[in-house]
């Protein structure tokens, strides 16, 4: 079950993070890829050609009315990551590249 948002083509979905409509793209993917790649929307569209155009503003539109909570989201879900990466151990892969001077 989804939720309108009253943003055409972005809907909440069961947990209340906005998805493009008629996907499993959550909002905050999408813009996610946009920060880290400095992606413009043409190249977003490039990289998820099953989206519209409009999807894509669509989804921009809503992180500019709500930058403040994703962001805080963004931070927190690199955060995990970084606590995640300190509790693993190397992958065997890593430790023979560090071994032989590859890395």
């Amino acid at each position: 079950m989804s939720v309108e948002t009253g943003y055409r083509h972005i809907v909440l979905d069961e947990k209340g993070d906005p998805v493009i409509e008629g996907t499993s793209l959550k909002v905050i993917e999408l813009v996610v890829e946009r920060l880290a790649y400095g992606w413009s929307p043409e190249e977003l569209h490039f990289q998820h050609p099953s989206l519209t155009p409009g999807q894509i503003h669509a989804a921009l539109a809503y992180y500019c009315d709500h930058a403040d909570a994703l962001d805080r989201e963004i931070a927190e879900r690199l955060k995990t990551v970084d606590s995640l990466k300190v509790k693993s151990r190397p992958s065997p892969l890593v430790a023979r590249l560090k071994a032989g001077g590859l890395l």
